[in-house]
């Protein structure tokens, strides 16, 4: 048998390894994005709540919206929207994971193994953990930037609805045309700067944190490399990538919701680093946190059944476990 047949007989995943853990990555993220996404959206409307800029910039003038927490956000996006609303903004949610958790996961593997390296036992050192997560994170978002836009943008034509603001957007489509004519190519990766740091932040808390735990316990523990091992590292995965991106996150929300001029630049902040000090300042340090309990809980059960259903997949198709 010549080479070139040998190399057409082996399994996909063994042809085409990256383009494989990409295509898996992506579907697994596309699953866990619909299971989470309600609380997504309740968190993204808790994040602008009571934005100070807001009120003195004088675009809601007049108008007293009532603080509501988590539960009374997300029955009021039922009661007033309806059912269908808690998965406004799904479609580039998902377009989004495919392309960010696609790159972020082949990117990491590839630092892991490659140019990082691991130890002699396996292991593979917690900093270098860190900056694997950090760097798979960052280069993933920033390629999907522009998906993410459009996501947050998409988020809240609801609450423009109720406010009797015109909506912005018609659908997917026509959302990125839109934003794309009026700011150009620089438009569409508007609020990208606190958006890849929020990603490097999260993905110090999930990637780092996931295989760390991961290995960890299968390295000292009785534990075996199954779903028992897996949820537990899922588990400590979501709760550290929240504490650890829920500021960034609240950042990247109001830089990416702001009004705009013909040129694209934002009317409210300058940068993400005038958005962090605007809303300490005029909303207290906690208010970095609005939004964490619904962010947790998006987070928690999002990585439990990404990585769940990511080690399942990459079984059934044959590629090693991550």
């Amino acid at each position: 048998m010549s080479p070139a047949e040998e190399e057409k007989s082996l399994p996909l995943p063994e042809r085409w390894p990256r383009a494989s853990k990409f295509a898996l990555s992506a579907c697994a993220a596309a699953v866990a994005e619909l299971v989470t996404f309600p609380l997504d959206l309740t968190k993204t409307r808790l994040q602008v709540q009571g934005e100070a800029a807001v009120h003195r910039h004088g675009a809601t003038a007049g108008q007293a919206v009532p603080y509501r927490g988590m539960l009374r956000t997300a029955a009021g996006i039922v009661q007033e929207e309806g059912l269908g609303k808690l998965w406004q903004g799904a479609t580039p949610a998902i377009y989004r994971h495919i392309v960010y958790s696609g790159v972020r996961m082949v990117a990491y593997e590839h630092l892991r193994d490659s140019v990082l390296g691991r130890s002699e036992d396996e292991s593979f050192p917690f900093w270098k953990a860190v900056i694997g997560g950090m760097s798979a994170g960052a280069i993933g978002q920033f390629f999907a930037s522009p998906t993410d836009l459009v996501k947050v943008q998409m988020q809240m034509e609801g609450k423009r609805k109720l406010e009797g603001k015109p909506l912005r957007f018609r659908g997917v489509h026509h959302a990125f045309m839109k934003i794309l004519s009026e700011g150009g190519i620089r438009g569409l990766w508007a609020g990208w700067v606190p958006n890849v740091q929020r990603a490097a932040l999260v993905n110090m808390g999930d990637l780092t944190t996931y295989d760390s735990v991961k290995h960890f316990l299968l390295l000292n523990t009785p534990l075996v490399d199954n779903s028992v091992t897996h949820s537990v590292a899922s588990c400590c995965s979501g709760l550290v990538a929240a504490v650890l991106g829920t500021p960034a996150d609240v950042v990247k929300t109001r830089i990416m919701n702001q009004p705009r001029d013909k040129q694209g630049r934002g009317l409210l902040y300058k940068s993400s680093t005038d958005c962090l000090i605007q809303t300490v300042r005029g909303e207290g340090f906690m208010s970095l946190y609005k939004g964490f309990i619904p962010t947790w809980m998006r987070m928690a059960p999002w990585s439990l059944v990404f990585w769940l259903t990511y080690e399942q997949i990459r079984r059934i198709c044959g590629v090693s476990s991550f």
